[in-house]
Formats: structure tokens, sequence, C-alpha cells
């Protein structure tokens, strides 16, 4: 006897068309001097004096970005927020993890993961961005966070003290 579900597709099973290979992660590292809990701290507390909102924030330039609570979130000068990411793992100074998604909605996001570590010449600073699945272009989304993520960091890195005599920002993964 055959099932009655025999002709029903399975939304998991092969469809014809090839799977897509998942997206890789991607990594930057960056080093700024100065403590573990000073990196987190700089990069956590005080992150609306170093993001550059002008070219990856919402609402732009006089914008104000801060972790509060679960929440990462801008606010723009008129009092409108847009929450970027939810925290899901705070592990002060060392890590964090949360959902990512600035200037779309939750249902649209991706994983971020921020580790912080101790290293000879200050702080080692290193971004996971990955879960591109989540992105509603997957693709286009980790095209755009490649190019952004060295940008950011060498905002906190500028931001920390590094003094920008060297490419400060490394991008571990292959665009």
């Amino acid at each position: 006897m055959s099932s009655i579900f025999s002709h029903a597709q399975d939304p998991f099973g092969d469809d014809g068309h090839p799977a897509a290979e998942p997206l890789e992660p991607v990594v930057n590292t960056v080093v700024v001097p100065g403590p573990v809990a000073r990196a987190f701290a700089g990069f956590t507390d005080h992150t609306h004096l170093w993001w550059p909102l002008e070219q990856h924030g919402v609402y732009g330039a006089g914008s104000y970005v801060e972790f509060e609570e679960n929440l990462i979130l801008e606010t723009a000068d008129d009092g409108r927020t847009s929450i970027w990411g939810t925290l899901d793992d705070w592990q002060p100074p060392l890590s964090f993890h949360a959902t990512w998604h600035p200037g779309t909605t939750a249902l649209w996001s991706t994983e971020l993961l921020v580790v912080f570590r101790a290293v000879d010449a200050g702080t080692e600073v290193r971004v996971f961005h990955e879960g591109w699945e989540g992105a509603e272009d997957p693709a286009a989304a980790r095209t755009e966070y490649v190019a952004a993520w060295p940008v950011i960091l060498d905002k906190f890195a500028r931001f920390m003290g590094a003094d920008g005599s060297s490419d400060e920002v490394t991008p571990d993964a292959m665009p």
C-alpha cells in the first residue's frame, strides 16, 4: 500500500536542484592597545563614540548606538529607534554573542560573536559573523559585511588608541 502522501514534496529532500553550500563566516581580527577589560568596555560601553554611523547605521550621523540590557540599539536624534540585535550570550570581558539585523527585522538576522583575548601587543578582538542563511539575501549580506567589518574595526582600533601605522584589521576569511 502506498502512502497517501506519496506525491507530497519533501521540504528537506531532493527537489531536483543542487543543495546550496553554506556561506563561509566572515572573520576579522584587530589588535588594540590595553587590557581585555578596557577593550571590551570600549567596544560595548562606548560604541556611540566610534561606530561609523554615517556609513554603517540606520539613521546616519547624529544617531546614537548602544548596548542596552539585552539589545544593541540605534536611536535617531528625533527619538526613533532601530534594534540591531539581541544579546543571547554575554560573557564580559571575554565575549558576547548576538543576533544581528541592523536596518531589518529579527526575522532576517545573522549571528555575531565578538571575542576578546590578551596578546603581547594588547587585546585581540575577533569578530565572527555567520548564519548568512538567516539574511533576506544571504550572498548580498555577506558581501556587504566583507567590506564593512574592516572599516568598522579600523574605527574601533583608532578609538582605542591604535596608531594606524600599519594595516590593523585582518580579514581572516576569504570574501
